[in-house]
């Protein structure tokens, strides 16, 4: 993946080195137990570090590149925007919301991708890849 995380204003963070990596230990390294995973490309949440950091681990690897353009933190929370392209150079933006605990654990991460054709083809490359690991109904079936 051609990443570039060094983008002014994005510091490299647990976060950003996990999506670089693609490794479940990365992220889970940086998660909090009862940690919960949002996303538009998820019919309801996922639960637990463990399932998190699996879901987290395929989903980076359906990115062909990712580049973090923005970073804000106001209090427990920080919010990233970046741009993507994967499934064969579909162009995707979004906004992912972490929050921490007063450890530094990230207890929640919800994740919107846009638009909503590639929010749709990227869940459903997600069911694919994540067959006999998470219950397909967890995807849409684009």
């Amino acid at each position: 993946m051609n990443e570039e995380n060094e983008a002014p204003g994005v510091p490299q963070s647990d976060w950003t080195s996990a999506f670089e990596t693609r490794s479940s230990t990365a992220f889970g390294a940086a998660f909090a137990e009862d940690v919960v995973l949002e996303a538009s490309v998820l019919r309801r949440p996922v639960e637990g570090r463990d399932r998190v950091a699996r879901v987290l681990e395929v989903a980076s690897g359906i990115y062909e590149s990712l580049t973090f353009t923005s970073q804000v933190s106001v209090g427990d929370r920080t919010y990233l925007e970046w741009d993507a392209a994967g499934l064969g150079g579909v162009a995707m933006r979004g906004v992912t919301v972490l929050t921490r605990n007063s450890d530094g654990l990230i207890t929640g991460a919800a994740i919107h991708h846009r638009p909503l054709d590639a929010a749709l083809a990227f869940s459903a490359e997600m069911a694919r890849r994540t067959s006999g690991v998470i219950e397909a109904d967890f995807f849409a079936s684009a």
